[in-house]
């Protein structure tokens, strides 16, 4: 499939269409608009979003990888509209950074996972261990899914690793003009 660069008419009718919050109601909506989508051709996929659970952004980027490997005639391709952040970013990063468009005006936000997790010890101290060795884990587990999402995102872009936690951290938002020119997308619409 061709990547040429596209023009602002390419996306004057997007296929799929989704805002609001990254959860299990998108990720139903946008499981059945994919099922609708034409098998080959151009297909655009518009998001505007403040963010949301990142585990079903992860999903919904599995689809679009999977379907762009099954159907390699077909190129789907990302507009993020006004605000990307958080999770609408991790879903971004799934998509080939030739795929990758933004609005003009577009904040993208990258922050590192956040958990919040109460730990009550109460028991036997080899329990109370368990316990915690147990978090210990679940939080190591999702810095390594975070930082997938990161290196997919960052992959062809002169953003490095190590930018990236650094930034992510603070929140980083950055402006689609930001975003280009650190090659994160392939242009402003």
């Amino acid at each position: 499939m061709p990547t040429d660069l596209l023009s602002a008419a390419d996306f004057e009718f997007p296929a799929i269409m989704l805002t609001g919050q990254v959860d299990y109601n998108m990720y139903q909506f946008f499981r059945q608009a994919l099922s609708n989508v034409p098998r080959d051709g151009l297909v655009i996929v518009e998001l505007s979003t403040l963010g949301g659970d990142p585990e079903v952004a992860r999903m919904m980027g599995e689809d679009i990888r999977y379907h762009s490997d099954l159907h390699p005639e077909r190129r789907i391709v990302f507009l993020g509209k006004t605000a990307i952040y958080s999770a609408g970013a991790t879903f971004m990063g799934f998509f080939a950074r030739q795929n990758r468009y933004l609005a003009r005006g577009t904040r993208l936000m990258i922050h590192e996972r956040i958990i919040t997790k109460q730990i009550n010890l109460q028991g036997p101290l080899t329990s109370c261990i368990a316990t915690l060795k147990q978090t210990l884990h679940e939080i190591e587990a999702s810095i390594q899914i975070q930082n997938e999402g990161f290196q997919n995102l960052i992959l062809g872009s002169s953003v490095t690793m190590d930018d990236v936690l650094t930034r992510a951290t603070e929140n980083w938002y950055l402006e689609a003009n930001e975003a280009k020119q650190l090659g994160l997308i392939e242009a402003v619409i």
